[in-house]
């Protein structure tokens, strides 16, 4: 059985920094082939010709998929099912899916969407990212340019036009598995905290607030892609854009402004096979509530079964699935755990181990 392909739903208000934050995940994709599911609304079809732009390694033109007929989650069976449907049975399958919702609409139908028989085989739901706009938020306006979210809402006839935008935002961030602030550049450092430890607060327990400036995030904090836990991570702070002929002065300020990759880092939690597929994932849920663990993700070797347990958490959401039999490889669980710089190795290794 081929592993299932991630997606990944981003939700957040017109100008919280959506495109921003995929047409940069896009240009630093590492190689991966990304599909992408718009949800344009009248006609607002900006989105599409500023993604269309993006490398053709990555994703070409035929990648990027808009939904044209208003709210996704309202169009699920007759817009979203066959689009996904088409895109997963092209013989040159992307490796992620990305969907990039108005946050006009709840995210659950979609996220229920992917349990429809044909898809839920072959695609697992990565997470949802909710995107806000940082500055706007922190001055009680949830978004940048309120009118302009009044216009594109008033555009879909399916949406309830009563619902404040301050409970459409309270919804994003219930259902957030994380929750990137963007535009933290225009905030004052204690702001910034002061927004954050909030939003954390109003979260579900274990979903991470993630600090970003112009969209840019690690292309596997925001994905998990890359972080399989076949390859060797050790590198993993390399992954910055080096400019070798830079005199030294301007490569460091070029490398901490573009990325700020510093700010998170991973490591390896390696252990024996484990005992029950279901008390592991409970476990796995438990640590990433007790730190601040982004993602984690890797291969767990269960007690009598000859295939490898996939395990995937985004937050609190933990998915797992048998992908495929061991073969010859060592039968041990290998997990890769991701989050801010400061993570307490020792403490979060003793608890994955237990």
């Amino acid at each position: 059985m081929a592993a299932k392909i991630p997606a990944t739903v981003v939700t957040g208000f017109l100008g919280a920094g959506k495109t921003t934050l995929i047409r940069h995940m896009l240009q630093n994709a590492q190689g991966k082939k990304i599909a992408l599911i718009i949800n344009e609304f009248g006609d607002l079809g900006v989105d599409g010709d500023i993604l269309k732009g993006c490398g053709d390694d990555v994703c070409t033109e035929d990648d990027i998929v808009e939904l044209s007929n208003g709210c996704i989650c309202c169009t699920v069976a007759d817009d979203f099912i066959p689009t996904m449907e088409a895109l997963l049975a092209r013989p040159d399958k992307p490796d992620h899916i990305v969907i990039e919702t108005s946050g006009l609409a709840l995210p659950q139908p979609l996220v229920r969407a992917f349990n429809w028989p044909g898809i839920s085989t072959k695609v697992t739901v990565d997470g949802v990212v909710t995107v806000v706009d940082g500055r706007a938020v922190h001055d009680g306006q949830f978004a940048h340019n309120v009118a302009a979210v009044d216009a594109q809402r008033a555009q879909d006839e399916n949406l309830d036009h009563e619902t404040p935008l301050s409970e459409l935002f309270e919804d994003q961030i219930a259902c957030a598995d994380m929750i990137v602030v963007n535009k933290i550049d225009l905030l004052a450092a204690s702001e910034a905290e002061t927004l954050t430890s909030r939003l954390k607060s109003e979260a579900r327990g274990g979903v991470q607030v993630v600090k970003a400036a112009m969209g840019a995030l690690p292309v596997d904090v925001l994905l998990g892609q890359g972080i399989g836990a076949e390859s060797d991570l050790e590198s993993r702070h390399e992954v910055h854009h080096h400019h070798h002929d830079d005199e030294a002065g301007d490569h460091h300020h070029d490398h901490a402004h573009e990325h700020g990759h510093d700010e998170f880092e991973s490591f390896i939690v390696t252990r024996d096979e484990i005992d029950d597929a279901n008390a592991f994932a409970e476990l796995v849920a438990d640590v990433i509530r007790a730190n601040n663990i982004l993602r984690l993700k890797g291969f767990v070797a269960v007690a009598n079964k000859p295939m490898r347990l996939t395990l995937q958490a985004v937050g609190p959401r933990v998915d797992t699935h048998f992908d495929q039999p061991f073969g010859s490889a060592m039968r041990e669980t290998r997990l890769v755990v991701i989050g801010e710089a400061g993570l307490d190795h020792a403490k979060i290794t003793a608890a994955l181990q237990a």
